[in-house]
């Protein structure tokens, strides 16, 4: 934990940027502050115009500091899932001295030879979480300060990004006026706050569902063990609604906000409501049913395509269930729609922090938390590549296909009545029971589910 007791989470969106500022206090967090804007040169979660990002990030900043009262001087930010890999790493240093216990520089050298070890070509390290250290024999060591031995090993997951998009949320933050204190995979935070301890220790699938794209990870025994990404996400909704209804990408927002449902079968007929359609002078009547149907064909494909995704890494069957995190979450039913297609027990989750109840703050609030809660030794471990300079140019990533409108935001106005409800599918809960297998540093993902 930093000696500061102010934190401030940073996330990045497709559709809008979002700024925790919290305080804590005897060892409660407290928010006192958020802001909230429409995001710029963010292209399905990649930021792919720094100048752009940097300045939707500093009006974020901004609407922050003026609520908070705080000037804000270094952020956690979450980074996206693309090409994320989590890996098992070893490391081993010899102790020159076995009389001198050991410290926080030998923790770092071991930290050090672990990445030495490791680290792929062209990706640059994210964090390591230690899973153990041994001294000697002796192994299952938790913190190793302050004991004597002759050799200090220690194994951990070692996450990794590609280098040009870590480079670019670094630079865009950077030029944004502000420092960086930590970079974190999204999922990792909002497994800590969104997931309760048993559902952290049994294995649950956390899905964020984003407005540019859906994230699924899988937590367990409190780790990372799996993550992905579908580039698609609320602004596909909105798009569709637009072409179909042949209406304007603002109006179809507006009209997905306030009777968007996600399962069809809930929608109601008769309840109608007007839209201005391009091109004609009167308003047209439409009703609830079709606007739910055009929604739940899109999310059945994103709901699908995790699902295949998770199925092919073994790692449907959670006992956990399922829960969901971000702008989509938050549109009715949609729980009862994600259980009925993966055939499991689902809920959303909605932080309990006044002015945050809305799953869409789920990121910002959760960095916040992970920060808070990290122990010295992680601390003293991430401060090995934390300070670390990159001079990776940032690549141009302007060309990319199918960007989308940025002042489009897919988050709903924030209120204090969300639901936090379970659902159980349709088709019951799955009753699966998956062991546990490790094979060595190198397993894999997909057989560790097996």
């Amino acid at each position: 934990m930093k000696e500061s007791d102010i934190y401030v989470g940073l996330d990045i969106g497709t559709t809008s940027i979002k700024a925790i500022v919290a305080q804590t206090i005897d060892g409660q967090t407290n928010v006192i502050g958020v802001g909230n804007e429409p995001s710029a040169g963010v292209s399905r979660g990649i930021i792919v115009d720094i100048d752009k990002a940097a300045q939707a990030i500093r009006k974020t900043l901004d609407q922050a500091e003026a609520k908070s009262g705080v000037q804000i001087s270094s952020v956690i930010v979450g980074l996206p899932a693309d090409l994320v890999s989590i890996d098992r790493c070893s490391g081993m240093i010899s102790l020159t001295d076995s009389t001198n216990e050991i410290n926080n520089q030998d923790i770092q050298a071991v930290t050090q030879a672990a990445i030495s070890n490791n680290l792929p070509q062209e990706r640059e390290v994210i964090n390591l979480l230690p899973e153990e250290f041994k001294i000697g024999e002796f192994d299952d060591i938790a913190d190793p300060r302050g004991m004597v031995g002759t050799r200090l090993e220690l194994d951990g997951r070692l996450i990794t990004g590609p280098k040009t998009i870590i480079h670019n949320v670094r630079k865009a933050v950077e030029q944004a006026g502000i420092s960086i204190d930590q970079l974190v995979v999204g999922a990792e935070a909002e497994g800590k706050t969104a997931l309760s301890e048993s559902e952290q220790d049994f294995g649950t699938i956390l899905l964020d569902l984003g407005g540019g794209q859906s994230t699924a990870a899988v937590i367990h025994d409190h780790e990372l063990k799996y993550i992905d990404v579908d580039h698609e996400g609320g602004q596909y909704i909105t798009k569709d609604i637009s072409s179909v209804l042949n209406i304007s990408l603002a109006d179809a927002d507006n009209i997905k906000r306030e009777y968007g449902i996600a399962d069809a079968q809930y929608a109601v007929a008769d309840n109608e409501f007007s839209i201005e359609v391009v091109g004609q002078s009167q308003p047209r009547k439409i009703n609830e049913q079709l606007l739910a149907e055009i929604i739940e064909a899109r999310l059945d494909q994103i709901l699908g395509r995790l699902k295949d995704k998770l199925a092919a890494a073994n790692a449907l069957g959670m006992p956990g269930g399922i829960v969901l995190t971000g702008g989509v979450a938050s549109m009715p039913k949609i729980a009862e729609l994600a259980a009925n297609t993966f055939g499991m027990n689902v809920r959303v989750y909605v932080p309990d922090k006044m002015g945050l109840r809305h799953p869409s703050f789920a990121l910002g609030l959760s960095l916040v938390n992970y920060a808070t809660q990290m122990s010295d030794v992680e601390q003293v471990i991430y401060d090995v590549f934390a300070t670390t300079s990159h001079g990776e140019p940032a690549a141009n990533l302007e060309s990319e296909p199918e960007q989308d409108p940025d002042q489009y935001q897919d988050d709903a106005p924030v209120t204090d009545d969300a639901d936090d409800s379970s659902f159980f599918s349709r088709r019951g809960q799955s009753q699966q029971q998956k062991k546990r297998k490790k094979n060595g540093l190198g397993f894999s993902l997909k057989n560790f589910f097996e």
